[in-house]
């Protein structure tokens, strides 16, 4: 826990706009895919091109889909920070956020009440311009207590149905607890560890593309 609460210290590693990856030279005619989130989806740790938002644009190439995707994560960032950013990122003109935040906000144990608010007005910003959400999900940790793990774990599916959003149940599926998928902190995932993030959530992104084409 000591070492998840310096993790959340961290200096930002990736800046809200940073390089792209599965960039069309900002054509306006593909979808443009924002990822606003944490250290899990800035790339801590990983290399060039390594991170989900890079990971996630070359596997929509490489399926015939060209998009535009920007990482818009910031690592050590709560819910909070996001809500604070969320305006100047939305500036950028995505059609999709992806919206990948709380994790930091349990390891901090802060109030899930926060957490609510904050991801509610994230979710409202986006609404008003636009732009659609597609909310990751995640899952406190197990030593928390059963009322804490059980409010934060349900801030997700309740919004997604306030919202009429769809949820990703939990960003870090089939990758949280193994060893082999994960840095050696245990907490970020190593770039195996985002392929099978981008693998799993790959259909659920497809989805959301073909709603977006079918308004257009």
């Amino acid at each position: 826990m000591v070492l998840a609460l310096a993790l959340c210290a961290l200096p930002v590693l990736a800046p809200a706009t940073s390089a792209r990856a599965a960039n069309d030279g900002g054509n306006s005619s593909i979808p443009h895919i924002l990822v606003l989130g944490d250290s899990l989806v800035a790339g801590y740790g990983l290399g060039p091109g390594e991170a989900f938002p890079e990971m996630l644009g070359a596997a929509l190439h490489a399926k015939g889909r060209p998009v535009r995707v920007t990482n818009a994560g910031v690592s050590g960032d709560t819910s909070a920070g996001g809500l604070a950013r969320v305006e100047w990122s939305l500036d950028d003109k995505p059609d999709l956020l992806i919206l990948e935040l709380g994790a930091n906000d349990a390891l901090r144990g802060l109030p899930v009440d926060d957490l609510r608010r904050n991801l509610a007005a994230i979710i409202e910003a986006c609404r008003k311009r636009g732009v659609r959400v597609l909310l990751a999900g995640m899952r406190a940790p197990r030593n928390l207590g059963p009322d804490y793990i059980r409010r934060f774990d349900a801030v997700y599916p309740e919004l997604a149905k306030q919202y009429g959003l769809t949820l990703y149940p939990f960003f870090l599926d089939g990758v949280a607890l193994d060893r082999s998928l994960n840095l050696p902190d245990g907490m970020h995932p190593n770039p195996k560890g985002v392929q099978v993030i981008v693998e799993r959530m790959l259909p659920v992104v497809e989805r959301e593309l073909d709603v977006l084409r079918a308004g257009n």
